[in-house]
């Protein structure tokens, strides 16, 4: 039976500029989901949650609709998370007085008290990052990010399809 032979230190080994680039993004995803599952147990949210739950901190009354917007995210993505904020208590809902279909968030007062904790929070160890990394170096960093990002939507990826090209 044949051997083939790994490289010496596997974690050096280069696949290639793209798919060096997405070992990095993996192993960020695999970080965040990982730090997000302690968050769930040591704080009582999961990051995503936080992040929502910041957002309607810092805008009392925002929308759901609103929150998506801000934070770039899918609004039924949007509705599972505040939902989950919902049952624990961390957000409640008004009817908007201006248009009663429409509702309104706010954090309550247990959910200002998550959102201004910040041990064990994937927020505190961006800030901590942050503040190590040149801020050229943040600037390169987000618009590859950004760029990568505008790439992956689905917007995007229906350009480079036979549908979208037969659309066109």
């Amino acid at each position: 039976m044949g051997r083939t032979t790994g490289p010496v230190h596997a974690r050096e080994a280069s696949l290639g500029e793209a798919l060096d680039f997405m070992k990095l993004l993996w192993r960020l995803d695999h970080a965040l989901q990982t730090t997000s599952r302690r968050m769930a147990e040591s704080v009582g949210v999961t990051g995503p949650q936080r992040l929502a739950l910041r957002v309607v901190g810092r805008f009392p009354g925002i929308t759901p609709g609103e929150t998506a917007a801000v934070l770039r995210l899918h609004p039924s993505t949007v509705t599972v998370i505040v939902k989950g904020l919902e049952r624990a208590g961390l957000v409640e809902r008004s009817e908007d007085p201006a248009d009663r279909r429409r509702t309104r968030l706010c954090a309550t007062a247990a959910g200002r008290k998550v959102a201004s904790a910040t041990g064990g929070t994937v927020e505190e160890a961006v800030r901590r990052t942050l503040a190590r990394v040149p801020a050229a170096d943040l600037e390169t960093a987000a618009r590859v990010l950004s760029a990568l990002a505008s790439e992956l939507e689905p917007t995007a990826a229906g350009r480079g399809s036979r549908a979208g090209r037969r659309r066109a």
